[in-house]
C-alpha cells in the first residue's frame, strides 16, 4: 500500500458546505464550472496522485541523488524520473495555466484543493512541476514575443523551470545579490555569478531547464543599482535552443557545481549554479523591462501558498497514517480508573486517552490548515470574478495579501511541530524507523519554515507591510467578521467555543495594539514578539474557520437535506472545532501576557550569553 492517505471528502466539505466556493461558478470567468465538474476533477487528480506519484515518494531517500563531477549532471532514480515526467506531461498542470493557454479559467480554491493531492503524494515532484504554470503565466503576461513562444515550448517539450534568487552569503537578503548581467552585441545578456539552494536546478527528467534568474544589469542607465530595485529578471536556459522549434543546439554556460546534502526532501536536486564560468551564460531580459523583483513576485506569491499547502498535505497524510496505525496496533491494558481497577489486557492503542488526544490534535491542525489555504483561495475567486465583471473586490484582494505570510508560516511551523510531536509519536519507536513514512515526513517538512522567506522574515512582512502600514484597517474588517461569527454561535451548541473565540479575538487585538505602540518607541523590542504575533493571528483565523466548519456540520446533522458532501465526517468536524477552540484559543491570551513582559534584556546580552 502507498504511503499516501488523502482526504478529498474534507476538502469538498469545506469548498461546498462551509465556504460556498461554488457561488462564483457558472459566471465569468468560471463559466465552464459547476459543482459536479469540480468534484470530478478532484476525484480524478486524487487518483492520478495515488497511481502515478505516491509510489516513488521514498525512492530518492533510499537512492540519494548525486552530481556527476565531470559532466555536472544529476541522474534521478528511475521511479522518481518517471513520476516527474508523468506529471509534467499530464493535463493536470493545465489547471494552473492562464485561460488563454488552457482554454479554461479554473477557480483558485479548486486549484488549491487539487494541488494538495500532488503535494501530499510526492512533494519532491510537486516542487518541480507545480512551478511550471506560474513561470508560463509570468512569461505570457510580461514576456516579449519570443518569450511568449518560450512559454509554449516549455509546455510542448515538457521542459522544467526554476526560481533562481539566493546567493552564497546573501541568504534571504535578495538585495545583496551580486550576479551580474552584461548586454551583448546581439541583444542577449551574458550572466556571471553564483546562485545557491536552487531547487531542481539540474536533472535528467527533461531535456532543458529554464532558469528565472535575478541579476544586476551592468552599464544600463537607470538600472542595476544597489538593493532589490537594481535587480532585473533574466531567462537563462540550461541548454541553448532554436527559439521557434525548441530544438536543442548545445550547452549554455550554466553549470551545476555542487549538490546540497540535505536533511530532507532528498528527491529534489538542490544545486549551486555557476553562470558564465567557462562559457557565456546567455539569457534574455524578461519583457525588455528592468522590473525584476516585481516580476519574480508573481511566482513568489504562488510559491508561498504552495509551501503552506505542502505542509498541510503532509500533516494530513501523517495524521491519517497515525490513525490507521493506532486502530490496528494492540498494546497496553485498557485504562478504566486510577484506583487499580483493571480493564482489558490488550487493546488497540486508539483506545488510550493520550492517543485520542494526539489524534484529535492532529486532525484539528490538518483540517484547520486546509481550511486556511482554501479560504484564501476563495478570496482569489472573489477578486478574479470581480475583475472579469469589470470591477474590483478590494476587501478580497487586500485580505488575500494579508493572509499570505500566515498561510506560508503558520502552516509550516504548525505542521512541522505537530508531525514531530504527535503524528510520529503515535508510532512510538516504530515512527523513528524507515518502515513507516513519518520520519521522512518530518525531515521533508522542516524546510517549509525556511525557504521562500524564513519565519522571522514572514513575521516582519506581516506586521510591517500588512498590519502596521494601513494601521490595521484590512485586519479590522476580518476581525469584525470573526466577531460576527462569535455572536452567531453564542446562543447555540457552540456557545462555549464562541466565548473562547471572542476572548482570543480580544486578546489578539490587544496584542496587536501593544506591538504597534511599542514599534514606535522600541522597535527592536517589538520585533522580539513578531513571530509569536504571526502564530497567534494564525491560531485565531484557523480557529474561526474550524468553528465555521463545526457550525456547518451541526446544521447538517440537524437537517441532513442541507448536506452536499454525503460522506463528510460531521461529528469529526464538530469535534475538531471544539477541540481547537478549547485547547488552542487560551494560548492567544497567554501570548498577550508574554508580550507585555518583553523588554530589551535579550538585546543587551553579549552574544556569548545567548
Amino acid at each position: 500500500m502507498s504511503h499516501y492517505r488523502s482526504d478529498r471528502t474534507h476538502a469538498e466539505f469545506l469548498l461546498f458546505d462551509v465556504l460556498g466556493a461554488d457561488r462564483t461558478y457558472g459566471q465569468a470567468p468560471y463559466e465552464d464550472f459547476d459543482e459536479e465538474t469540480a468534484r470530478e476533477i478532484l476525484e480524478q487528480i486524487e487518483t492520478f496522485a495515488h497511481d502515478k506519484l505516491a509510489g516513488s515518494f521514498a525512492a530518492a531517500d533510499y537512492h540519494p541523488l548525486r552530481l556527476d563531477p565531470v559532466r555536472h549532471t544529476v541522474a534521478l532514480p528511475p521511479e522518481l524520473r518517471d513520476a516527474l515526467a508523468a506529471h509534467v506531461a499530464s493535463d493536470w498542470l493545465r489547471l494552473d495555466l492562464p485561460s488563454d493557454i488552457s482554454g479554461m479559467h479554473v477557480p483558485a480554491s479548486l486549484r488549491w484543493a487539487a494541488v494538495e493531492f500532488i503535494l501530499g503524494a510526492n512533494p519532491a515532484v510537486a516542487m518541480c512541476s507545480q512551478i511550471i504554470p506560474a513561470v508560463v503565466a509570468m512569461l505570457v503576461r510580461n514576456g516579449t514575443k519570443d518569450q511568449q513562444r518560450l512559454a509554449e515550448l516549455i509546455l510542448e517539450r515538457n521542459w522544467t523551470t526554476t526560481m533562481t534568487l539566493t546567493e552564497p552569503d546573501a541568504g534571504s537578503d535578495v538585495g545583496l545579490a551580486r550576479t551580474k548581467a552584461s548586454l551583448a552585441d546581439d541583444g542577449t545578456w551574458h550572466l556571471t555569478g553564483t546562485k545557491r539552494f536552487i531547487t531542481w536546478a539540474e536533472h535528467d527528467a527533461a531535456e532543458n531547464v529554464i532558469h528565472c534568474v535575478l541579476a544586476r544589469p551592468q552599464g544600463v542607465e537607470g538600472a542595476g543599482g544597489s538593493g532589490t530595485k537594481g535587480l532585473s529578471l533574466f531567462l537563462v536556459p540550461s541548454k541553448l535552443y532554436d527559439p521557434q522549434t525548441g530544438e536543442i543546439l548545445g550547452p549554455n554556460g550554466v553549470v551545476a557545481a555542487n549538490i546540497e546534502h540535505k536533511m530532507g526532501i532528498l528527491g529534489t536536486p538542490t544545486c549551486e549554479l555557476v553562470f558564465g564560468g567557462r562559457e557565456p551564460a546567455i539569457g534574455t531580459l524578461l519583457g525588455d523591462a528592468h522590473e525584476g523583483l516585481r516580476q519574480m513576485f508573481e511566482i513568489l506569491t504562488y510559491v508561498r501558498m504552495k509551501v503552506g499547502m505542502k505542509t498541510i498535505a503532509t500533516l494530513s497524510t501523517g495524521h491519517l497514517n497515525a490513525r490507521d496505525y493506532a486502530m490496528s496496533r494492540q498494546q497496553g491494558r485498557e485504562l478504566v480508573s486510577f484506583d487499580g481497577q483493571a480493564g482489558r489486557d490488550l487493546v488497540e492503542i486508539v483506545d488510550h486517552p493520550d492517543i485520542r488526544r494526539s489524534l484529535l490534535t492532529q486532525k484539528a491542525y490538518a483540517e484547520g490548515g486546509r481550511a486556511l489555504v482554501l479560504y484564501t483561495g476563495t478570496l482569489m475567486d472573489r477578486f478574479e470574478s470581480a475583475a472579469a465583471l469589470g470591477g474590483q473586490d478590494r476587501v478580497a484582494t487586500d485580505r488575500h495579501r494579508m493572509l499570505l505570510p500566515i498561510v506560508k508560516t503558520w502552516c509550516a511551523e504548525s505542521g512541522w511541530r505537530v508531525l514531530g510531536q504527535e503524528s510520529l509519536q503515535v508510532f512510538g519507536g516504530s515512527g523513528y524507523l524507515r518502515d513507516y513514512p513519518l520520519e521522512q515526513y518530518v525531515r521533508d517538512t522542516k524546510i517549509d519554515a525556511i525557504y521562500e522567506g524564513t519565519t522571522g522574515i514572514q513575521a516582519l512582512d506581516l506586521f510591517e507591510r500588512r498590519l502596521l502600514r494601513d494601521k490595521g484597517a484590512v485586519a479590522g474588517l476580518l476581525f469584525d467578521e470573526i466577531e460576527a461569527t462569535a455572536d452567531e454561535l453564542a446562543g447555540g451548541a457552540l456557545a462555549t467555543e464562541a466565548g473562547l473565540l471572542r476572548d482570543a479575538l480580544t486578546a489578539f487585538r490587544c496584542l496587536l495594539d501593544l506591538t504597534s505602540e511599542r514599534a514606535l518607541d522600541t522597535p527592536r523590542v517589538a520585533a522580539l514578539g513578531l513571530t509569536k504575533l504571526l502564530m497567534a493571528m494564525g491560531d485565531l483565523v484557523v480557529g474561526w474557520l474550524l468553528l465555521r466548519a463545526a457550525a456547518a456540520a451541526l446544521a447538517r446533522q440537524e437537517d441532513p437535506s442541507l448536506l452536499r458532501t454525503p460522506d463528510a465526517d460531521l461529528a469529526g468536524s464538530v469535534a475538531a472545532g471544539r477541540w481547537f477552540a478549547r485547547q488552542v484559543f487560551p494560548h492567544v491570551s497567554a501570548e498577550l501576557t508574554a508580550a507585555s513582559l518583553l523588554d530589551d534584556e535579550a538585546l543587551r546580552l553579549a552574544p556569548t550569553s545567548l
